[in-house]
């Protein structure tokens, strides 16, 4: 009886068959990927179309931002509007007390 540390890993009786070798798994592409490679160099400041691409993403971003700052100055507005009306409202409140007048 053989132990487990002195057992062949393959026996010479095994079928070639049944030992695969190692294979690479292929290429996966990402979206989008047309399957040729970025250029480089000279040939890079030529892709016009990944310019442009870029160009929309950044005009695209910038209408995002625009949009979010003109939200928060309107909400600030309105937060300086009521906190003028509470001010307001204070003064009329210590204005109807008794004691010193001023």
């Amino acid at each position: 009886m053989q132990s487990a540390l002195t057992r062949p890993i393959l026996s010479s009786t095994a079928k070639p068959g049944l030992i695969r070798a190692f294979t690479a798994a292929p290429a996966i592409m990402a979206a989008g990927d047309t399957g040729s490679p970025k250029p480089r160099g000279f040939l890079a400041e030529k892709d016009t179309f990944a310019r442009r691409e870029a160009a929309h993403e950044g005009l695209y971003i910038k209408q995002l931002e625009k949009e979010k700052i003109d939200l928060l100055r309107k909400k600030l507005k309105e937060h300086q509007k009521h906190n003028e009306e509470l001010d307001k409202h204070l003064e009329d409140l210590l204005a109807g007390q008794g004691g010193e007048k001023n």
